[in-house]
Order: C-alpha cells, then sequence, then structure tokens
C-alpha cells in the first residue's frame, strides 16, 4: 500500500513539474520544500519567544501555501514559492536571533532561482530582492553576520546555475540518444523492408512463370502431368517464401522467430535453378573459393542476384541471363547480364529495387554499377579486398 502511494506521489510530481516546463527529477522538488520547510521551522522556533504569535503564524503560511496549492490544484508555480519564501523570510527577520536560520530561506530562492527561472532578468530580481532583505535586516533590525548570508545566497544562486547546466546536458544527452535511437530503429525497418520486397518480388515472378507455364500446358498441350508439376514448384515457391517473410518479419519482434539461417552465397546457386525450373533461361558459373565471402557480403550478393533475376522476369521476358561470381584473394566480383529487348529502355534510377541494391551494396563496402553497355543490360557489383 505504502508503496503505491509513494508511486502515485512521485508521478504527481513528475507530471506537476513537465506542465510547468520543468526538467527536474520529481525528488530534487520534493528536497527543495523539505528543506524550506526545515528552515522555517528552525527559524520559527528561535522566535517562539520573541514574536508575537501572528507574525510567527504568518511566515509558517506563506511558506507552506505553494505546497498547499499544489496539492489542490497540482499546479506548481516557481515565481509563488520565490515570493513566499523572501516575504517569509522578511518577516521572520523583523525579530533577528543569532544564529539566524531565517536568511537561508533566501539561499533557497536564489538556488531555486538560478535551476528553474528561464530568464536572466527573472534570476537577477530573486537575487537581488534577496540581498535587499538583507541590507535592510542588517541596518534596522540589527541582523548580525549579514555580508556571510550574503555570500551564501551567491553560492546559492551558482549552485542552482550548475544545476540548470547539467539538465541542460542530460537533456541534450538525452534528445541525441533518442534522435540515435529512431535513427537505428528507421535504419533496421528500412532493411526488413528491403529483405521482404525482395523476398515477395522474386517469389511473385517466380511464381506467376510456373503459373503462366501451368496454362500453356493445360491450353496448348493438354499434358495435365506438366501442369501439375508447374503448379507444385510454384507452391513449393510460395511455401518456402512465407517462411522467409515470417523469419524476416520476426526480427520486429522481441524473440526469434525460427533458427533457419538467411541465405548466402553458396545458395546463389539454388536460386539460379529454382529459377530456370520456372522457365527463365540462366546460366551460372562460379570461380574462386566462395568460402571467402561473409554472411553479410553473402545475404546482399544473394538479394541482388535475386533482385536482378526479378528484373529480367519483368522487363526483358524470354531473354537469356548469366550470373557470374568470382571471389578471389584481390576482391570479389560479381555479374548479372541480360540482353536488352528492343523496345524497352531502362535506366538506373528506374524503380525502386536498384535502389535496394544500390543500398545492399553499400552496407558490406562494395561498388555497384547497372545499365545498358551495348546490348546488354549489366548489373555489376565489386568488393576490393574482401575477405583475405
Amino acid at each position: 500500500m505504502l508503496r503505491i502511494l509513494r508511486d502515485r506521489f512521485r508521478a504527481r510530481v513528475q507530471v506537476s513539474l513537465t506542465r510547468a516546463g520543468l526538467t527536474l527529477p520529481w525528488w530534487g522538488a520534493l528536497c527543495a520544500s523539505a528543506v524550506s520547510f526545515a528552515f522555517t521551522a528552525v527559524a520559527l522556533v528561535q522566535r517562539d519567544a520573541l514574536l508575537p504569535p501572528e507574525p510567527i503564524a504568518l511566515a509558517g503560511l506563506i511558506v507552506i501555501a505553494p505546497s498547499v496549492i499544489w496539492t489542490v490544484t497540482n499546479w506548481i508555480m516557481p515565481w509563488a514559492r520565490m515570493t513566499a519564501l523572501i516575504l517569509a523570510s522578511s518577516v521572520l527577520l523583523l525579530e533577528p536571533v543569532l544564529p539566524d536560520f531565517a536568511p537561508l530561506l533566501l539561499l533557497v530562492a536564489a538556488t531555486e532561482a538560478g535551476s528553474v527561472l528561464r530568464t536572466t532578468w527573472g534570476i537577477a530580481l530573486v537575487t537581488a530582492a534577496g540581498e535587499a532583505v538583507l541590507v535592510v535586516a542588517g541596518v534596522w533590525g540589527g541582523l548580525i553576520g549579514g555580508p556571510v548570508y550574503m555570500v551564501a545566497i551567491l553560492l546559492g544562486l551558482s549552485g542552482g546555475l550548475m544545476v540548470r547546466w547539467y539538465t541542460r546536458v542530460l537533456d541534450a544527452e538525452r534528445g541525441s540518444r533518442d534522435a540515435s535511437r529512431d535513427k537505428a530503429l528507421l535504419a533496421e525497418r528500412q532493411r526488413i523492408a528491403r529483405e521482404v520486397h525482395d523476398v515477395v518480388g522474386h517469389s511473385l515472378s517466380i511464381t506467376l512463370l510456373h503459373l503462366t507455364g501451368a496454362r500453356h500446358a493445360l491450353q496448348q498441350d493438354r499434358d495435365v502431368d506438366e501442369a501439375i508439376e508447374a503448379l507444385t514448384e510454384a507452391e513449393q515457391v510460395g511455401r518456402a517464401a512465407m517462411a522467409d517473410i515470417r523469419r524476416t518479419v520476426g526480427l520486429l519482434a522481441d524473440s526469434p522467430s525460427g533458427s533457419a539461417p538467411l541465405p548466402g552465397v553458396e545458395d546463389i546457386a539454388t536460386l539460379v535453378e529454382r529459377t530456370r525450373s520456372a522457365g527463365l533461361a540462366v546460366r551460372y558459373t562460379q570461380e574462386g573459393d566462395p568460402g571467402r565471402v561473409g554472411a553479410s557480403e553473402g545475404l546482399g550478393l544473394y538479394r541482388i542476384v535475386q533482385e536482378s533475376l526479378v528484373n529480367v522476369v519483368k522487363h526483358a521476358p524470354g531473354a537469356t541471363a548469366e550470373v557470374r561470381l568470382n571471389a578471389g584473394r584481390s576482391g570479389m566480383k560479381l555479374i548479372v547480364s541480360n540482353p536488352l529487348p528492343a523496345n524497352v529502355r531502362r535506366s538506373a534510377e528506374d524503380g525502386s529495387g536498384l535502389a535496394g541494391m544500390a543500398v545492399r551494396a553499400a552496407q558490406f563496402g562494395a561498388e555497384l554499377s547497372a545499365g545498358p553497355s551495348g546490348r546488354q543490360w549489366i548489373v555489376q557489383v565489386t568488393v576490393p579486398g574482401a575477405n583475405p
């Protein structure tokens, strides 16, 4: 029960500070109030036999008034609190004592002014008002040690300004951390979006090729077995695509969705074979040691080949594509090429697929070029000095 009440009180104080535009922690406001109450109580006890009950009661009410207002309205008013501390100290200093705790209320007011007030003139006004009260109390009230209290007010102001500076630094650090986190989240979402784009685009293209083959087998050849084979291949591609999508989207979850590894360079041959069985004429040659290719580079190359073959299906149906991979000690090179149809013109800026491939290449330090070269459309990826 006590814990629940504590949490509610803390939340209420924090909401009030936020509403007032103050970035102080909840315990900072609580400590300031507790210190001012303690100083006021000691100062009142010191004057119990010196002042009439009315001034003592007035000083006490002035100090607790801002807290009472907060209890009723849930509003924290820094100006009202500082004014109350200065007024209460002025009333108590009508009868100075030795040592005197009443001037310490002015120190609290100056500290709070330095830490929470947003204008220089406001800070100067509170500090000057506190110093003026001490001067008047020293000249007409006989306050002893006035210069010491005046220096204490300046020290309190310095402490408040330090709190303000640290608060601003913490706010800037939090802002930078939040910006970095948002940037990382955006980059991760973009990466996952590219994965989903590549998986869906390739799977749909291969599935459509199989469905087209099944339709031709039924309409032209009346070959049910060939149609069933094509439909079975389309079903397998669709199931594999669903597994890839679940695994990729699972990266957004708090826990992993499966243990299946992401595709790599060793899976390019399977990708080419699956595309060839769907009806696209494509050749694949590999030179060098694929073991030199790291996991991130392998995934990137796989996705680039996948997107390139999808582009061949979309923009050059019936063409013969060629995929060449060379992984040597001095570097790595991937080339995907296909003849350009006479009635189709494309540039490296067309669509989002090429842009996605460029981003993937940049992620593992590769250079990508895509465009026409003579009668061929060539996508070339070069990784200098990759994984010696």
